[in-house]
């Protein structure tokens, strides 16, 4: 998997770099946006994959099911840090300023906050079960928060931010190239998701836990 992963992800830089053509307003800085969106994407994936165990956790109390709420949690606090820190070159290109309290990076810090306090409970109970009980109702509650913050509350202000590929009409307006460029990026970045989070998984499971990203 990995193998087929490196593959697909140098054919998209290849892609990106050498037939994409520029945006209109944006220039080639639009290459910036396949990887922002994917890592963008994969973050609220991961949050609600580790919601959706958080759930099965309470309702079937299996280590399985707390390992990979924790540790999907842990990857989507990895992904979402990618989209800031992607989202602030691009604002330093186009704006002027690394940040500047816009509406979308105003709500992803609020997410950031949300999870790096979900990862910070956790390392603070030793006790297991009491850990995994906390931590599957903070993920469930916490997912509660992503929609607002990332697809309605940025909506409801004026934002120097592209409009996102979906548009308010339910139309998408992209380059065929562009489009296809940045589905064949949106799985290749779920797969990446996917590989870590089955990898980090089976290292707990293997009693190295020290090697996943959080136990």
């Amino acid at each position: 998997m990995l193998a087929v992963l490196s593959v697909l992800t140098l054919a998209i830089i290849g892609v990106v770099f050498f037939v994409v053509p520029p945006a209109e307003g944006l220039g080639y800085y639009v290459r910036i946006a396949f990887f922002h969106i994917p890592v963008a994407w994969v973050s609220v994936l991961a949050f609600l994959v580790s919601a959706f165990y958080g759930a099965k956790y309470l309702k079937e109390p299996k280590r399985h099911y707390d390992r990979l709420s924790a540790n999907s949690a842990g990857l989507g606090l990895v992904f979402v840090i990618l989209a800031t820190l992607s989202g602030a070159v691009f604002s330093k290109l186009t704006w002027g300023a690394y940040w500047n309290w816009d509406p979308r990076q105003t709500t992803i810090f609020v997410l950031l906050l949300i999870y790096g306090a979900y990862l910070t409970l956790r390392a603070a109970m030793p006790d297991e079960k009491r850990r995994a009980r906390v931590s599957a109702v903070y993920a469930l509650l916490s997912f509660l928060t992503v929609p607002f913050l990332v697809f309605i509350i940025p909506r409801l202000y004026f934002s120097l931010h592209p409009s996102p590929v979906l548009n308010a009409g339910g139309h998408i307006d992209m380059d065929p190239v562009m489009l296809w460029t940045l589905l064949a990026a949106l799985v290749d970045m779920t797969g990446i998701y996917c590989y870590f989070l089955k990898r980090y998984v089976k290292k707990a499971e293997d009693g190295k836990e020290g090697e996943a990203i959080h136990e």
